[in-house]
């Protein structure tokens, strides 16, 4: 998803990431407003503007709401059409303890009640104050009307959002009704197909019906989201399903607090590990990483493990999912677990051989799919 997204701030402690497909609407607004002869750039920039405050408002709704239900919204990535929410790892809403459909529909409601009460107050204002922006005339959204267009488009918004596609929030709720007979990810997976069909039934009447264009780069927009939301579904199904047992590194080096930071540099040159476990005796006592190891030889010079690891880690046992790993590093921001049994050191789980992992585990997912289909 972050590949395909830049960052664009942060709002109330949520990161905001604006999708490509903005562009493309940038694109779109521009060739329109081309063929209708208007040479104002200006005027077809604050359009987009509009659209994309309209949806920053909108996700806003549903960040507030999911945060006051308890699962904190870590980002969200803005799309013409609306967006894609990404909540804290360690409180998914496809994680089984998070089952919960009346609240999924409360959060599912906001953003469009959000668009329909900023439609109500801005025509309320333009009816009473300013009759010659002629409301209701057409077209609805208009880079020479840019009040007229700010009612619509988030009367819009409010009501293509409330279409039972997926991941519309119309499509949320049904994937919430879903989910009261089946496990989540399933649910999630059923309401992306459905949202698919109709991503691509509005390609096609935009392609039948030229009138209607903007139809295809609507259900282009939609399709896209519906990929995003796909992939994560799929993404948190594989962490719940793998153990640490499967994924963990069992050949591993450990250093020892009495080691010197030249002699533990010395080990890390050898080893591909970039985070050790530091082990005295039986019992582990600390984690370190190769670049604590230099930023501590650089600002101190040569002393001892002891002084400069981070005595603060967390464990797991070896049958813990993907998923409870994935918490732990992202909880305390970690990029080691040493994983144990018997309060035995039996393996680590690294950032890094984790997110390795991951793509050696949807590459195999890929390899027994095509095998199926053969």
């Amino acid at each position: 998803m972050r590949n395909w997204s830049i960052p664009a701030g942060r709002l109330f402690g949520v990161e905001l990431r604006v999708h490509l497909t903005f562009f493309f609407l940038l694109l779109f607004v521009w060739l329109t407003e081309s063929a209708r002869g208007s040479t104002n750039a200006g005027r077809g920039l604050a359009l987009v503007g509009i659209v994309f405050a309209s949806v920053v408002l909108h996700e806003l709704g549903h960040a507030l709401v999911s945060r006051r239900a308890g699962i904190p919204a870590k980002a969200i990535i803005l799309l013409p059409i609306g967006g894609v929410t990404l909540f804290d790892e360690a409180q998914h809403p496809l994680g089984p303890a998070m089952l919960n459909w009346k609240r999924d529909v409360r959060i599912a409601l906001a953003g469009p009640l959000v668009n329909l009460l900023l439609a109500a107050v801005a025509g309320g204002v333009l009816l009473a104050e300013f009759p010659q922006v002629h409301l209701w005339a057409q077209p609805y959204v208009y880079s020479s009307n840019l009040p007229r267009s700010l009612v619509w488009c988030n009367l819009g918004l409010a009501l293509f959002n409330l279409l039972p596609a997926y991941p519309l929030d119309g499509g949320r709720i049904l994937r919430a009704m879903f989910a009261r007979r089946m496990d989540p990810v399933r649910a999630t997976r059923r309401a992306v197909s459905i949202g698919q069909v109709f991503a691509t039934l509005l390609m096609l009447a935009g392609i039948a019906w030229p009138n209607f264009v903007g139809l295809t780069m609507i259900g282009f927009f939609l399709f896209i989201a519906a990929q995003l939301e796909d992939r994560s579904a799929v993404f948190q199904s594989v962490l719940e399903a793998v153990r640490l047992e499967d994924i963990m590194l069992t050949g591993f080096a450990t250093l020892s607090p009495a080691d010197t930071l030249e002699d533990a540099l010395e080990k890390a040159v050898h080893s591909l590990q970039d985070d050790f476990p530091v082990v005295r005796g039986s019992d582990m006592v600390g984690v370190i990483s190769k670049q604590k190891i230099l930023q501590a030889l650089r600002a101190e010079g040569n002393g001892y493990v002891q002084a400069v690891m981070n005595r603060m880690f967390d464990v797991a046992q070896k049958k813990e999912s993907l998923a409870s790993a994935f918490r732990k590093l992202t909880a305390r921001n970690l990029s080691i677990i040493p994983v144990v049994e018997d309060e035995r050191l039996i393996g680590i789980v690294t950032l890094q051989n984790l997110m390795h992992s991951m793509a050696l585990l949807a590459e195999s997912r890929k390899l027994r799919k095509a095998t199926l289909d053969a």
